[in-house]
């Protein structure tokens, strides 16, 4: 590590850097530069800096071949607030902009748009910076692309400090800067793979399923769910992994935990009590104060989240979230093309949050003084000075409703009827407010996690709208978004895409069409599943490890062709692909897709199990999960089949996997199951079928036997 990595203390935004920003509306704009020409929002708003910005691309790349300069290579996103100020402050400087126009080739990069490019300077930033990375993401490179030394957020002081020594280093001492620059990309080229080991022999016993589950436990709060402390992030394939478990293994414990981490989601601030969505997370250990902007990745997955829940429960307050989510998409994020824009920011009018909280001078203005109004201040916990900070309020609910209810003497449903009067009356209050600033650029990975919430939507509550979305939604991506030889790109905009797709777009998409084929038996679905598949294993495969590149071999090369199997926020494509192939050798009677996911799997299972951190792999644990327990091949076969599988997929059953039609098709596990005159649903295992029957329940009692 040089020496100069201990001259600048930053200040860690990887968490609290995530808010929302604003475009510029200045009617004159005395500078523009390259970025004028691009699609991204986050690009377009830096267009007009004295900042002489490049998009990342080979003319900048040469630019500094040929005048021997460093790149800087800065990295945000729309909804970043500090990005922004980093903007302000810096950016928007003549003076900054200057000194940085004269000694760097300067890059802008929109991480949601370019995350490989993302991945290998945050590796870069968290191997020479001792993990204080964030966003905005600024890093120093060689002109080949090598990492020097990359940092977060500085104040315009210190980022001058910062450019004056990368200068002066790079005029004196450039043969430094070199040899550190080849040490630090072997580092991020070993960067998330350097612990897989090579075994392939399945070795895990029904005890360490259990261990593994006993370890996520102990990390939820019991109290508040989520994991424990602050902040608290949704994790949605943490708790669905939990509820497999749950549900597989009738875990009271776990039950419990993932009920309340459910409800206080809910409940909380983080969840927009008036229209739906969630924020991006909670700075809170209580779920009150979200950072406020709201991302499609989230609330595709909590969807798929609360409707998966609600089959389970029953629970009428998930229903409500999953309807209420789903609107809030469908009217502010969805596009003409059937596509979804990206997200919302956090801030309205400079300030963070103006758009979503109340004074109580306001509410009082709204609500008549009364029995309404106290109920509704008891409900939302509204204080004279507010629940956060300057004296506003964060509608939550903080009690239960049948508490309020017996105080007052009326019925819970008349509870709900007041609180819902009121609540669209402060609704129709809001809206013309002015509304967070929107990032509607579409991308592929992103509309592919809503596409699988509103199949889990439809399955859950057979509500044909839901599916009428679905279908749209997966037509505007064959449409749009998928090119020759199943070649899928990632952005779109304004009838543009410019981005070739990466490992999550296909991941991510082909799990949505094996589940919409599993919704509604269209075989085309699952064909272009498997299509998408073999593009993933024709330009994605190649490494000894068994796992995917992030970047496919039709892109240029990067310093680092990068692998990732953790999952995270949205789960790891390699885990998702794993899973993917699971069930597509099941569907297809394709031991080769079997084969590979087990590779797979074995290959990270050492980690888990070494790592005792199953949070970092909860999707790979609902896969071992499958492979402990193969899953129910449930095929239903008939003219009369919509209406079984319909009533068989409102439940939860995470243990099965769907198929059929009107006819035997052309699946072999369908081969020889169409009897004249009657609908049949086949409960199989293992390719070996119990008898068939006509009716949901009998056939639902046959998975329990």
């Amino acid at each position: 590590m040089l020496p100069y990595t201990r001259h600048f203390s930053i200040v860690l935004v990887f968490l609290a850097g995530t808010i929302g920003c604003q475009t510029n509306n200045k009617m004159d704009h005395p500078y523009t530069n390259r970025l004028i020409n691009e699609s991204s929002p986050y690009l377009l708003q830096h267009a007009h800096n004295p900042v002489d910005w490049y998009p990342w691309g080979e003319e900048a790349i040469e630019k500094a071949r040929q005048e021997g300069k460093l790149m800087l290579i800065s990295i945000g996103y729309s909804s970043c607030h500090w990005c922004h100020v980093m903007e302000h402050e810096s950016f928007e400087d003549t003076t900054v902009a200057a000194f940085m126009n004269e000694h760097f080739v300067n890059i802008k990069v929109d991480r949601e748009e370019r995350p490989d490019i993302d991945d290998v300077y945050m590796s870069a930033c968290q191997l020479s910076s001792g993990g204080n990375c964030g966003w905005p993401l600024n890093s120093f490179a060689l002109p080949d692309g090598k990492p020097v030394w990359a940092g977060t957020y500085f104040p315009k002081k210190k980022w001058m400090e910062v450019l004056e020594y990368f200068r002066k280093t790079n005029a004196e001492e450039r043969d430094k800067l070199e040899a550190y620059g080849a040490r630090l990309v072997e580092g991020v080229r070993d960067h998330g793979i350097d612990s897989i080991t090579a075994d392939q022999h399945l070795a895990f016993t029904e005890e360490e399923i259990h261990l593994l589950a006993k370890q996520f436990k102990e990390r939820v709060d019991p109290k508040m769910g989520g994991r424990r402390g602050a902040p608290k992030f949704p994790m949605p394939s943490n708790w669905e992994y939990l509820m497999h478990y749950a549900f597989r293994y009738d875990d009271q414990e776990a039950t419990d935990l993932l009920l309340v981490t459910l409800d206080k989601m809910m409940m909380g601030g983080i969840y927009d009590q008036l229209e739906g969505g969630f924020s991006r997370y909670s700075t809170d250990a209580n779920w009150l104060v979200p950072h406020f902007e709201k991302m499609l990745y989230d609330n595709g997955q909590l969807v798929s989240l609360y409707a998966k829940a609600y089959a389970w429960t029953g629970k009428k307050e998930y229903l409500d979230v999953v309807n209420q989510t789903i609107d809030f998409v469908e009217t502010h994020w969805r596009d003409k093309s059937g596509g979804f824009y990206s997200s919302f920011d956090a801030d309205s009018e400079g300030e963070e949050g103006k758009y979503y909280v109340w004074t109580q001078e306001e509410l009082d203005a709204l609500i008549d003084e009364g029995v309404d109004r106290d109920m509704y201040y008891a409900y939302n916990d509204i204080r004279p000075n507010g629940n956060w900070e300057d004296k506003m309020n964060i509608l939550q609910r903080h009690r239960s409703p049948q508490e309020i209810a017996d105080k007052y003497g009326i019925t819970v449903e008349q509870f709900h009827e007041r609180i819902d009067n009121i609540n669209a009356r402060l609704l129709k209050k809001r809206k013309p407010r002015i509304a967070p600033g929107l990032d509607d650029k579409i991308l592929t990975a992103w509309n592919s996690l809503m596409l699988q919430g509103l199949v889990d939507a439809y399955q859950a509550t057979g509500d044909e709208k839901y599916l009428k979305l679905a279908k749209e939604n997966a037509g505007f991506i064959v449409r749009e978004m998928l090119k020759e030889n199943h070649r899928l790109d990632r952005n779109f905009k304004h009838g543009k895409s410019t981005i070739n797709g990466f490992l999550d777009d296909y991941a991510i998409t082909i799990q949505a069409f094996i589940s919409l084929y599993q919704a509604t038996f269209e075989i085309a679905w699952l064909n272009h599943a498997k299509d998408l598949t073999e593009h993933v294993l024709a330009h994605f495969d190649g490494d000894a490890s068994g796992f995917f590149y992030f970047t496919s071999d039709l892109d240029p090369p990067l310093i680092a062709r990068r692998i990732d199997v953790s999952d995270n926020v949205i789960s790891s494509p390699n885990s998702i692909m794993a899973r993917n192939l699971y069930l597509l050798g099941e569907l297809l009677y394709q031991e080769a897709y079997t084969d590979r996911a087990m590779l797979m799997f074995n290959r990270v299972w050492p980690r888990i199990k070494s790592d005792g951190q199953p949070a970092f792999y909860a999707n790979w644990c609902q896969l071992m999960l499958s492979i402990a327990k193969p899953p129910y091949e449930v095929a239903i076969v008939g003219k009369d089949y919509k209406s079984l599988m319909t009533e068989m997929q409102k439940t939860y059953q995470p243990d099965a996997v769907y198929l059929g039609g009107a006819d035997e098709g052309n699946l072999p596990l369908l081969e020889h199951k169409l009897s004249d005159g009657e609908t049949l649903i086949y409960v199989c295992q293992n390719k070996s079928c119990k008898r068939p029957t006509s009716l949901v329940q009998e056939a639902m009692a046959l998975m329990t036997e």
